[in-house]
């Protein structure tokens, strides 16, 4: 038999007197009920004066008249968590500084360790310190370290977003707000523009460590084979080393300038900036000229444009994701709970700087020998 309401408002009310204070995760395990029906419950008992409320923790409404005042308010601060090394992610976390700053509010980062899981306990020790809502970046260097953060993500008791990072279709985490960049656009952009300058033979490189590597790898895929003027098309790591472990043929861990050679493409694309760079020497120290003999595009656009051949870039609106994230988080602040309306997936367009790695191909290039 279901327990009656006012009984089990009564136990909450008598477990935060006990202790001063409770997480409403805890109170929903202890009485065996959803934390969305115990978050109900603290509205209520909130409304009628018999407990305060925070985010994600409640508070004896006795204890905080007899308790001293605090010199700030902890709903003044939303959590930033970050993985360590990741410049991409960093240019995101200037973005969405710049917002939630001018809405008076204060950043905690959080950078976490290269290691799976990483973010859960920086994530609980934020909410912890009284953080009201989350700005999160995982670094799910695979699928299965992406679904073990599902669990925990999914219960979060207070307002999240997802930066660059898409929850799977149908996971847990469908009602979990994101802002990504459209990676898929990205590599359109990449492949028309050399269709266009008459390539037909391309070769793309990835890393294998990130969610935007695995979503660059299928686009290219698809965007090539659907295309109608492309020939021919490889992908390889960008890194060969680190896929000597992993489940990779010959080809897919050969090195780009032999992969070029194979497939006689006449240009590439590189995720990221800095292998774009090192192949674009790697080819002038072999006799291949960029752009004269092979176009070369960057996916980054960080420092795509400082080499000696400033490169062709797509460049994902990193800034802007930041941006759109805090203010998505910061609407989600200030809706009542029963007013949020429906989760947004929001992806904003990649765009293309061309510059001196690009050119038409012309007559003699490497697929014509």
């Amino acid at each position: 038999m279901r327990e009656p309401v006012e009984l089990r408002r009564q136990r909450i009310l008598a477990a935060v007197a006990a202790r001063g204070s409770a997480r409403v995760s805890d109170l929903a395990a202890e009485l065996e009920v959803s934390v969305v029906t115990v978050r109900r419950d603290v509205e209520d008992l909130a409304r009628e004066g018999r407990l305060r409320r925070g985010h994600g923790v409640v508070r004896s409404a006795l204890a905080a008249q007899d308790a001293p005042a605090r010199p700030a308010p902890e709903g003044d601060t939303v959590a930033v968590v970050v993985p360590e090394r990741h410049s991409y992610l960093y240019e995101s976390l200037h973005g969405a500084r710049e917002v939630l700053e001018a809405a008076g509010k204060r950043i905690a980062l959080h950078i976490a360790p290269q290691v799976a899981g990483a973010e859960r306990p920086l994530a609980e020790r934020a909410l912890a310190d009284g953080a009201e809502g989350l700005l999160l970046a995982p670094r799910w260097r695979t699928r299965a370290e992406e679904e073990a953060d599902y669990a925990w993500l999914a219960a979060l008791d207070v307002p999240a977003v997802l930066m660059e990072r898409r929850p799977s279709p149908g996971s847990a985490l469908h009602a979990m707000d994101s802002v990504c960049s459209d990676h898929g656009y990205g590599a359109h952009l990449a492949v028309e523009h050399l269709v266009e300058l008459g390539h037909r033979r391309i070769v793309f490189a990835t890393r294998d460590d990130s969610p935007t590597a695995r979503t660059l790898r299928s686009a290219f895929a698809r965007v090539a084979d659907a295309h109608p003027l492309v020939e021919e098309w490889a992908w390889t790591l960008s890194a060969p080393e680190s896929g000597q472990d992993g489940p990779y043929t010959d080809q897919e861990t050969a090195e780009l300038s032999v992969l070029l050679g194979k497939v006689r493409a006449t240009a590439a694309v590189l995720h990221g900036d800095v292998d774009a760079l090192m192949l674009v020497q790697q080819l002038t120290d072999s006799g291949v000229r960029v752009p004269e003999d092979c176009s070369v595009v960057a996916y980054d656009d960080v420092v795509a444009g400082l080499g000696t051949t400033p490169l062709t870039a797509v460049a994902p609106p990193k800034a802007d994701v930041g941006r759109a994230a805090a203010e998505l988080l910061l609407r989600r602040l200030g809706a009542p709970r029963h007013g949020q309306g429906p989760v947004r997936r929001v992806e904003l367009l990649p765009a293309l700087s061309v510059r001196g790695s690009t050119r038409a191909r012309l007559g003699g290039t490497r697929d014509t020998e």
